[in-house]
């Protein structure tokens, strides 16, 4: 079985897993594009208000009441290309 290679994300292909009308939900961290469509947290790829998926959210972090650790829940699909 072939070995399925890493997708790369511009930040414009990562806009548009925004959440919005039935589209997958990611945004990026430290390099990593995780995906988080199925979490409570991100409905309809919004987060309490402050945060919009499809996007590279490493900077707003240190805003967070948490660390980076609670993404480890979710599944990381691709890297995101600076």
């Amino acid at each position: 079985m072939a070995e399925e290679k890493e997708k790369t994300f511009t930040l414009q292909e990562l806009s548009r897993y925004d959440g919005k009308e039935g589209r997958p939900a990611y945004f990026a961290y430290g390099g990593k594009v995780y995906d988080i469509t199925t979490s409570g947290q991100w409905e309809d790829g919004e987060h309490h208000g402050l945060h919009s998926s499809g996007v590279d959210l490493t900077d707003a972090l240190s805003e967070a009441p948490h660390g980076e650790d609670v993404f480890e829940r979710f599944r990381v699909v691709g890297r995101v290309k600076t």
